[in-house]
Protein backbone atom coordinates (compact mmCIF):
# COMPACT_ATOMS: atom_id res chain seq x y z
CA UNK A 1 0.00 0.00 0.00
CA UNK A 2 1.15 3.26 -1.19
CA UNK A 3 3.17 5.64 1.89
CA UNK A 4 1.21 8.83 0.13
CA UNK A 5 -2.57 9.24 1.50
CA UNK A 6 -4.99 9.87 -0.88
CA UNK A 7 -8.20 10.76 -1.03
CA UNK A 8 -11.13 10.04 -3.06
CA UNK A 9 -13.43 11.34 -5.99
CA UNK A 10 -16.80 9.75 -7.32
CA UNK A 11 -19.11 11.81 -9.55
CA UNK A 12 -22.55 10.65 -9.27
CA UNK A 13 -24.27 13.42 -10.30
CA UNK A 14 -25.68 12.05 -13.63
CA UNK A 15 -29.28 11.57 -15.02
CA UNK A 16 -29.77 7.84 -16.39
CA UNK A 17 -31.79 9.42 -18.74
CA UNK A 18 -31.18 6.65 -21.44
CA UNK A 19 -32.65 4.12 -19.06
CA UNK A 20 -36.34 5.24 -19.35
CA UNK A 21 -38.87 5.21 -16.72
CA UNK A 22 -36.25 3.38 -14.46
CA UNK A 23 -33.73 6.43 -14.44
CA UNK A 24 -36.29 8.73 -12.89
CA UNK A 25 -36.35 5.47 -10.17
CA UNK A 26 -33.33 5.56 -9.11
CA UNK A 27 -29.85 7.28 -9.71
CA UNK A 28 -27.48 4.87 -11.92
CA UNK A 29 -24.58 5.05 -9.14
CA UNK A 30 -26.72 3.08 -6.72
CA UNK A 31 -28.14 0.19 -9.27
CA UNK A 32 -28.29 -2.66 -7.48
CA UNK A 33 -25.24 -4.90 -9.20
CA UNK A 34 -26.09 -8.90 -7.34
CA UNK A 35 -27.98 -6.63 -4.99
CA UNK A 36 -25.15 -4.22 -4.00
CA UNK A 37 -25.49 -0.93 -4.76
CA UNK A 38 -22.90 0.05 -8.05
CA UNK A 39 -21.20 3.02 -5.03
CA UNK A 40 -20.38 0.15 -2.82
CA UNK A 41 -18.15 -1.71 -4.84
CA UNK A 42 -16.31 1.52 -5.57
CA UNK A 43 -15.91 2.45 -2.08
CA UNK A 44 -14.65 -1.01 -1.40
CA UNK A 45 -12.03 -0.60 -3.75
CA UNK A 46 -10.89 3.01 -2.60
CA UNK A 47 -10.72 1.58 1.14
CA UNK A 48 -8.73 -1.47 -0.11
CA UNK A 49 -5.74 0.87 -1.04
CA UNK A 50 -5.92 2.75 1.82
CA UNK A 51 -8.73 5.63 1.12
CA UNK A 52 -10.65 6.55 3.70
CA UNK A 53 -12.15 10.16 3.01
CA UNK A 54 -14.58 10.14 0.12
CA UNK A 55 -15.73 13.26 -1.85
CA UNK A 56 -19.07 12.14 -3.97
CA UNK A 57 -20.74 14.77 -6.26
CA UNK A 58 -24.69 14.73 -6.71
CA UNK A 59 -27.58 16.09 -8.58
CA UNK A 60 -30.39 14.10 -9.99
CA UNK A 61 -31.94 12.04 -7.16
CA UNK A 62 -29.14 12.72 -4.46
CA UNK A 63 -31.26 12.28 -1.54
CA UNK A 64 -31.34 8.35 -2.39
CA UNK A 65 -27.64 8.36 -3.06
CA UNK A 66 -27.19 9.64 0.71
CA UNK A 67 -29.87 7.67 1.95
CA UNK A 68 -28.48 4.43 0.42
CA UNK A 69 -24.83 5.44 1.69
CA UNK A 70 -25.49 7.40 4.71
CA UNK A 71 -21.80 8.55 6.22
CA UNK A 72 -19.29 5.54 4.79
CA UNK A 73 -18.94 4.26 8.24
CA UNK A 74 -19.81 0.72 6.98
CA UNK A 75 -17.64 0.68 3.89
CA UNK A 76 -14.89 1.79 6.31
CA UNK A 77 -14.51 5.39 4.83
CA UNK A 78 -15.78 8.83 5.71
CA UNK A 79 -18.25 10.11 2.88
CA UNK A 80 -18.85 14.27 2.47
CA UNK A 81 -21.56 15.05 -0.50
CA UNK A 82 -21.14 17.87 -2.57
CA UNK A 83 -24.09 18.97 -4.81
CA UNK A 84 -23.99 20.07 -8.54
CA UNK A 85 -26.09 22.84 -8.94
CA UNK A 86 -25.10 22.68 -12.76
CA UNK A 87 -24.76 19.71 -14.74
CA UNK A 88 -22.06 21.24 -17.11
CA UNK A 89 -19.54 18.33 -17.93
CA UNK A 90 -17.17 16.24 -15.74
CA UNK A 91 -14.20 18.98 -16.00
CA UNK A 92 -17.08 21.27 -13.97
CA UNK A 93 -17.69 18.87 -11.72
CA UNK A 94 -14.25 17.92 -10.12
CA UNK A 95 -13.57 21.70 -10.04
CA UNK A 96 -16.63 22.50 -7.81
CA UNK A 97 -14.13 20.00 -5.22
CA UNK A 98 -11.34 22.42 -5.27
CA UNK A 99 -11.78 24.10 -1.74
CA UNK A 100 -12.02 20.46 -0.59
CA UNK A 101 -9.07 18.61 -1.75
CA UNK A 102 -5.82 18.80 -0.01
CA UNK A 103 -3.81 16.38 -1.26
CA UNK A 104 -3.64 14.15 -4.54
CA UNK A 105 -7.25 12.00 -5.19
CA UNK A 106 -8.27 8.53 -7.15
CA UNK A 107 -11.03 9.76 -9.15
CA UNK A 108 -13.75 7.67 -10.52
CA UNK A 109 -17.17 7.89 -12.43
CA UNK A 110 -20.01 6.64 -10.57
CA UNK A 111 -22.04 5.30 -13.28
CA UNK A 112 -19.55 2.67 -14.35
CA UNK A 113 -18.39 -0.76 -12.86
CA UNK A 114 -14.77 -1.55 -12.58
CA UNK A 115 -13.03 -4.52 -12.32
CA UNK A 116 -9.35 -3.46 -11.00
CA UNK A 117 -7.77 -6.22 -8.68
CA UNK A 118 -4.51 -3.79 -8.93
CA UNK A 119 -5.79 -0.24 -8.49
CA UNK A 120 -2.69 0.05 -6.20
CA UNK A 121 -0.33 0.04 -9.22
CA UNK A 122 -1.84 3.46 -10.62
CA UNK A 123 -0.27 4.98 -7.47
CA UNK A 124 2.83 3.15 -7.80
CA UNK A 125 2.84 5.00 -11.46
CA UNK A 126 2.24 8.33 -9.71
CA UNK A 127 5.04 8.08 -7.33
CA UNK A 128 8.15 6.19 -9.37
CA UNK A 129 7.17 9.19 -12.04
CA UNK A 130 6.28 11.88 -10.18
CA UNK A 131 3.01 12.46 -12.75
CA UNK A 132 0.40 15.22 -12.01
CA UNK A 133 -2.05 12.92 -13.27
CA UNK A 134 -2.09 8.76 -13.87
CA UNK A 135 -4.81 7.50 -16.48
CA UNK A 136 -6.41 4.28 -15.76
CA UNK A 137 -6.44 2.12 -19.63
CA UNK A 138 -8.05 -1.08 -21.14
CA UNK A 139 -6.63 -2.55 -24.15
CA UNK A 140 -9.99 -3.24 -26.30
CA UNK A 141 -10.35 -5.89 -29.07
CA UNK A 142 -13.74 -3.75 -30.04
CA UNK A 143 -12.91 -0.22 -32.21
CA UNK A 144 -15.99 1.26 -31.10
CA UNK A 145 -15.14 0.69 -27.06
CA UNK A 146 -12.91 3.00 -27.63
CA UNK A 147 -15.02 5.29 -29.87
CA UNK A 148 -17.90 5.52 -26.73
CA UNK A 149 -14.91 6.47 -24.17
CA UNK A 150 -11.68 8.40 -25.26
CA UNK A 151 -8.81 7.22 -26.59
CA UNK A 152 -4.71 7.80 -25.48
CA UNK A 153 -2.07 8.21 -27.59
CA UNK A 154 1.52 7.63 -26.26
CA UNK A 155 5.17 8.76 -26.22
CA UNK A 156 8.25 6.66 -26.76
CA UNK A 157 8.87 7.37 -23.20
CA UNK A 158 5.16 6.11 -22.05
CA UNK A 159 3.80 9.61 -20.93
CA UNK A 160 0.47 10.41 -22.92
CA UNK A 161 1.09 12.92 -25.40
CA UNK A 162 -2.59 13.49 -26.41
CA UNK A 163 -6.14 12.20 -25.15
CA UNK A 164 -9.15 12.06 -27.86
CA UNK A 165 -12.26 12.50 -26.49
CA UNK A 166 -15.00 10.05 -28.45
CA UNK A 167 -12.74 9.70 -31.34
CA UNK A 168 -14.40 8.95 -35.29
CA UNK A 169 -11.38 7.58 -36.48
CA UNK A 170 -9.52 5.37 -33.20
CA UNK A 171 -5.58 5.53 -33.34
CA UNK A 172 -5.02 2.56 -31.13
CA UNK A 173 -7.33 0.13 -29.26
CA UNK A 174 -6.35 1.77 -25.68
CA UNK A 175 -9.13 3.19 -23.90
CA UNK A 176 -9.36 5.16 -21.40
CA UNK A 177 -11.81 4.25 -18.52
CA UNK A 178 -12.81 6.84 -16.34
CA UNK A 179 -10.81 5.82 -13.68
CA UNK A 180 -7.66 8.34 -12.82
CA UNK A 181 -5.38 9.39 -10.01
CA UNK A 182 -4.96 12.98 -10.18
CA UNK A 183 -2.30 15.88 -8.35
CA UNK A 184 -3.70 19.33 -7.46
CA UNK A 185 -2.01 20.90 -10.78
CA UNK A 186 -5.39 19.52 -11.99
CA UNK A 187 -7.53 22.48 -10.89
CA UNK A 188 -5.33 24.59 -12.66
CA UNK A 189 -6.00 23.50 -15.83
CA UNK A 190 -9.78 23.06 -15.25
CA UNK A 191 -10.17 26.72 -14.64
CA UNK A 192 -8.56 27.21 -18.47
CA UNK A 193 -10.76 24.59 -19.88
CA UNK A 194 -13.49 25.74 -22.51
CA UNK A 195 -16.53 24.87 -23.37
CA UNK A 196 -16.75 22.40 -25.88
CA UNK A 197 -18.68 23.71 -29.01
CA UNK A 198 -20.14 20.13 -29.29
CA UNK A 199 -21.45 19.70 -26.15
CA UNK A 200 -21.45 22.78 -24.29
CA UNK A 201 -19.86 21.46 -21.19
CA UNK A 202 -16.28 21.05 -19.84
CA UNK A 203 -14.51 18.45 -20.59
CA UNK A 204 -11.86 16.37 -18.56
CA UNK A 205 -9.83 15.12 -21.31
CA UNK A 206 -9.58 19.17 -22.58
CA UNK A 207 -8.39 19.34 -18.91
CA UNK A 208 -5.89 16.56 -19.07
CA UNK A 209 -4.94 17.77 -22.72
CA UNK A 210 -3.70 21.02 -20.47
CA UNK A 211 -1.57 19.20 -18.65
CA UNK A 212 0.35 18.00 -21.33
CA UNK A 213 0.83 21.17 -23.62
CA UNK A 214 1.91 22.56 -20.05
CA UNK A 215 4.37 19.77 -20.12
CA UNK A 216 3.33 18.11 -16.94
CA UNK A 217 3.90 14.73 -17.07
CA UNK A 218 0.35 12.30 -17.58
CA UNK A 219 1.24 8.79 -17.42
CA UNK A 220 -1.31 5.58 -17.97
CA UNK A 221 -1.56 2.37 -15.83
CA UNK A 222 -3.66 -0.91 -17.32
CA UNK A 223 -5.56 -1.77 -14.08
CA UNK A 224 -8.84 -2.76 -15.72
CA UNK A 225 -9.66 -6.09 -16.02
CA UNK A 226 -13.41 -5.24 -17.10
CA UNK A 227 -15.37 -2.77 -17.20
CA UNK A 228 -19.17 -1.85 -18.16
CA UNK A 229 -20.97 2.09 -17.94
CA UNK A 230 -24.85 1.53 -16.84
CA UNK A 231 -26.07 3.48 -19.64
CA UNK A 232 -28.82 1.34 -20.82
CA UNK A 233 -30.96 -1.77 -18.94
CA UNK A 234 -29.31 -4.12 -20.83
CA UNK A 235 -25.86 -3.04 -19.57
CA UNK A 236 -27.19 -3.31 -15.86
CA UNK A 237 -28.22 -7.02 -16.68
CA UNK A 238 -24.78 -7.61 -18.06
CA UNK A 239 -23.39 -6.55 -15.41
CA UNK A 240 -25.12 -8.85 -12.74
CA UNK A 241 -24.35 -11.64 -15.16
CA UNK A 242 -20.67 -10.78 -14.60
CA UNK A 243 -20.82 -10.96 -11.24
CA UNK A 244 -23.23 -14.20 -11.26
CA UNK A 245 -20.20 -15.75 -13.05
CA UNK A 246 -17.38 -14.48 -10.49
CA UNK A 247 -19.67 -15.80 -7.53
CA UNK A 248 -20.16 -19.00 -9.56
CA UNK A 249 -23.68 -18.42 -9.27
CA UNK A 250 -26.73 -19.48 -11.55
CA UNK A 251 -29.07 -17.19 -9.90
CA UNK A 252 -29.34 -15.27 -6.64
CA UNK A 253 -32.27 -14.23 -4.62
CA UNK A 254 -31.95 -11.89 -1.30
CA UNK A 255 -33.80 -11.97 1.77
CA UNK A 256 -37.03 -12.59 2.74
CA UNK A 257 -37.87 -13.61 -0.74
CA UNK A 258 -41.64 -15.74 -1.26
CA UNK A 259 -41.84 -17.70 -4.67
CA UNK A 260 -44.43 -20.03 -5.83
CA UNK A 261 -43.65 -23.50 -6.46
CA UNK A 262 -42.46 -24.08 -9.85
CA UNK A 263 -40.93 -20.82 -10.42
CA UNK A 264 -37.84 -21.23 -12.83
CA UNK A 265 -34.98 -19.04 -12.32
CA UNK A 266 -31.75 -18.93 -14.91
CA UNK A 267 -29.39 -16.33 -14.52
CA UNK A 268 -31.37 -13.92 -12.85
CA UNK A 269 -31.08 -11.90 -10.10
CA UNK A 270 -33.72 -11.17 -7.01
CA UNK A 271 -33.24 -8.41 -4.20
CA UNK A 272 -34.98 -8.54 -1.22
CA UNK A 273 -38.42 -9.45 -0.37
CA UNK A 274 -39.52 -10.28 -4.16
CA UNK A 275 -42.55 -12.25 -3.68
CA UNK A 276 -43.81 -14.30 -7.21
CA UNK A 277 -47.57 -15.27 -6.45
CA UNK A 278 -48.12 -17.93 -9.61
CA UNK A 279 -45.52 -19.26 -11.27
CA UNK A 280 -43.17 -17.71 -13.23
CA UNK A 281 -39.94 -18.05 -15.63
CA UNK A 282 -37.07 -15.86 -15.21
CA UNK A 283 -34.38 -15.73 -17.43
CA UNK A 284 -31.52 -13.04 -17.37
CA UNK A 285 -33.68 -11.42 -15.52
CA UNK A 286 -32.93 -8.52 -12.57
CA UNK A 287 -36.19 -7.91 -9.84
CA UNK A 288 -35.51 -5.32 -8.02
CA UNK A 289 -36.53 -4.97 -4.38
CA UNK A 290 -40.00 -5.34 -3.02
CA UNK A 291 -41.77 -6.63 -6.27
CA UNK A 292 -44.64 -8.40 -6.08
CA UNK A 293 -44.90 -10.24 -9.22
CA UNK A 294 -48.42 -12.18 -9.95
CA UNK A 295 -48.62 -12.52 -13.91
CA UNK A 296 -46.98 -16.32 -14.13
CA UNK A 297 -45.33 -14.90 -17.53
CA UNK A 298 -41.80 -16.05 -18.61
CA UNK A 299 -39.75 -12.81 -18.62
CA UNK A 300 -36.22 -12.63 -20.55
CA UNK A 301 -33.66 -9.94 -20.38
CA UNK A 302 -35.42 -7.65 -18.06
CA UNK A 303 -35.50 -5.39 -15.32
CA UNK A 304 -38.56 -5.34 -12.92
CA UNK A 305 -39.04 -2.90 -10.78
CA UNK A 306 -42.31 -1.54 -8.69
CA UNK A 307 -43.53 0.26 -11.07
CA UNK A 308 -41.75 -0.56 -14.71
CA UNK A 309 -40.18 -3.34 -16.82
CA UNK A 310 -38.12 -2.90 -19.62
CA UNK A 311 -36.70 -5.55 -21.75
CA UNK A 312 -32.92 -4.83 -22.01
CA UNK A 313 -32.30 -6.46 -25.03
CA UNK A 314 -35.40 -4.53 -27.20
CA UNK A 315 -35.62 -1.19 -24.53
CA UNK A 316 -39.01 -1.56 -24.90
CA UNK A 317 -40.69 -0.23 -21.41
CA UNK A 318 -44.05 -1.69 -20.27
CA UNK A 319 -45.53 -0.10 -17.35
CA UNK A 320 -45.86 -2.69 -14.43
CA UNK A 321 -49.39 -3.32 -13.98
CA UNK A 322 -48.58 -6.98 -12.94
CA UNK A 323 -46.27 -6.23 -10.52
CA UNK A 324 -47.74 -4.15 -6.81
CA UNK A 325 -46.28 -2.73 -3.84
Amino acid sequence: MSATKYQGVILAAGHGSRMGPFGEEMPKPIVPICNKPLLAYQLESMKAVGIDEVFIVIGHLGHRITQTLGDGSRFGVRIRYVEQQQRLGIAHAVGQLERHITRPFLLMLGDIFFEIPNLGSMMDEMERNRAAAVIAVKEETDAEAVKRNFAVLLRDDGTVRRVIEKPRHVPNMLKGCGLYLFDMPVFDAIRRTPRTAMRDEYELTDSIQILIDYEFPVRIAPVVDWDVNITYTRDLIDCCMHQLRKLNKMSLTGEGCDLARGTELTDTVLGDRVIVRKPARLQRCVVLSDVVLDDGRAHTDTVITKHSQLRGLTGLFEENANATT
